[in-house]
């Protein structure tokens, strides 16, 4: 997206509502695991992915039982894309994106039909909810190293920005219809784990995933004029070509066979829109921010304990730059890891520096927590009570 467009927005939305005395930082928050309590909504629920069938049959069991949220979220998608595109996506996703899944590489095209064909809901509807998160999401990632040398990786998976404020509940619309299609996912092949993901039902990309013992992968959107709607209506119109983030993610689960090889294909591959790849491995010194344009990498920011750099942490703007001040996750984040110190960091401090406001904010959908050597993967659906803020 813009970054000029939401900063533009994001003070229309703070001048026109009661929420602005909210929008600034509280004290970190401690004991807040196990979660419990008004910003914990429910536990996430696990299936199983083979991928030793078809791809067209590999989501059948959790759309069949997630076929209702997604329909409701699909709607919701389409009556919120009418008011920002007068019409003009709907009307592409009707009539052209049912004819250019074939061109989404394989074997997420085939995966999207069988979704299609399991939920009922049209085969462009389907898609158009699979590449709606390459835009409005503000998300916080962050990848720690104890005194062990143990690699820690959390993030807040926030979604929904400026997609319908529910002005009577606060909040925001997709971002409450969506909590329901978070699921837990372990994908095998010949019955063996090869990655574990929290991910949403009907959504086959990956922006959250372990390869036990081996690394741990999220993705942030980056801000930039070169990505977001825009992208999305180019690549539609066929006058954009690269990789879906998502997609690269999953293929990078899939396929990578170590920390490096990771990181060099999250470096080198060509991409539809900017982002942020955050990087864990398994032994001291792997953890890394990726950022990248649609062509290149502009910086590995990596953890460098001999210069007292035990973690990294991202939100949606550049490490070098200082955040939108509207926006500012990052300094509240950083404050409560140092104030946790790294001799106490496990996967429970980190739930509760992601529980502080405004890391934790209305738009956050899930935490997800990983611990690579032990191939732990947990996450938790999230709610921020009033006062909250926005994002």
């Amino acid at each position: 997206m813009n970054l000029t467009v939401v900063r533009c927005v994001l003070l229309t939305l703070v001048s026109s509502s009661s929420l602005f005395p909210f929008l600034f930082a509280e004290e970190c928050r401690t004991r807040m695991y196990p979660p419990k309590g008004p910003t914990f909504k429910s536990n996430v629920t696990w299936y199983m992915l083979n991928l030793d069938l078809p791809p067209n049959q590999r989501w059948t069991q959790v759309i069949k039982e997630k076929k209702a949220e997604l329909t409701a979220m699909i709607q919701a998608i389409k009556d919120l894309a009418n008011g920002f595109f007068h019409g003009k996506l709907v009307h592409l996703v009707d009539q052209e994106l049912p004819l250019i899944v074939d061109m989404l590489p394989y074997p997420f095209n085939e995966e999207i039909k069988g979704i299609a064909l399991v939920s009922g809901v049209p085969l462009g509807e389907v898609v158009l909810f699979n590449i709606f998160y390459e835009v409005f999401t503000v998300c916080t990632s962050v990848v720690a190293e104890d005194l062990n040398g143990k690699i820690y990786h959390a993030r807040n998976l926030d979604f929904g920005l400026f997609m319908g404020w529910d002005k009577k509940n606060q909040t925001w619309t997709l971002t409450e219809k969506l909590k329901p299609l978070v699921v837990n996912v372990d994908l095998k092949r010949n019955n063996r784990t090869v990655f574990k993901s929290t991910s949403f039902a009907g959504y086959v990309g990956i922006l959250t995933g372990i390869r036990p013992r081996e690394f741990t992968l999220t993705m942030n959107e980056r801000f930039n004029f070169d990505g977001g709607y825009i992208g999305i209506l180019e690549w539609i119109l066929g006058k954009r070509d690269g990789m879906w983030m998502s997609f690269l993610t999953r293929k990078v689960l899939e396929n990578a066979t170590s920390y490096e090889d990771a990181k060099k294909q999250l470096a080198l591959t060509k991409l539809l829109a900017p982002a942020y790849f955050i990087l864990g491995g398994n032994q001291t010194g792997q953890g890394c921010v990726i950022t990248r344009t649609r062509i290149n990498t502009l910086d590995v920011w990596e953890i460098n304990v001999t210069l007292g750099r035990w973690y990294v942490l991202e939100t949606n703007y550049d490490h070098w730059e200082e955040p939108f001040f509207l926006d500012d996750r990052r300094t509240p984040a950083m404050k409560c890891m140092n104030n946790t110190t790294k001799a106490n960091i496990t996967l429970p401090t980190l739930y509760d520096v992601l529980s502080t406001k405004p890391v934790l904010n209305k738009l956050t959908t899930y935490t997800a927590l990983m611990e690579v050597s032990a191939g732990t993967l947990e996450s938790y659906v999230r709610d921020c009570p009033s006062p909250c803020t926005p994002w």
